[in-house]
């Protein structure tokens, strides 16, 4: 059997954290095969044990502070 990896789909505002709700910033793939999404608080209050148990971690949590490119210097 052949296992092919497929790039993580960008999160949205439809992700939400699984332990309050509010919009996910990051996605946690478990080793045993499972997904955890967690808001950027939350993920940094677990990130030490979520290292531990993660096969892979999408940190979107960068888009929080992130300017969109269509902001002109003066709304800056």
């Amino acid at each position: 059997m052949t296992t092919v990896l497929t790039p993580a789909s960008p999160l949205t505002a439809a992700d939400r954290c699984d332990r309050c709700g509010a919009q996910a910033y990051l996605r946690v793939v478990l080793l045993s095969g499972g997904e955890l999404l967690f808001c950027a608080h939350h993920g940094r209050k677990f990130e030490p044990e979520l290292k531990k148990i993660a096969a892979e971690i999408q940190d979107e949590t960068e888009r929080l502070t992130a300017v969109p490119a269509s902001v002109t210097e003066e709304e800056r």
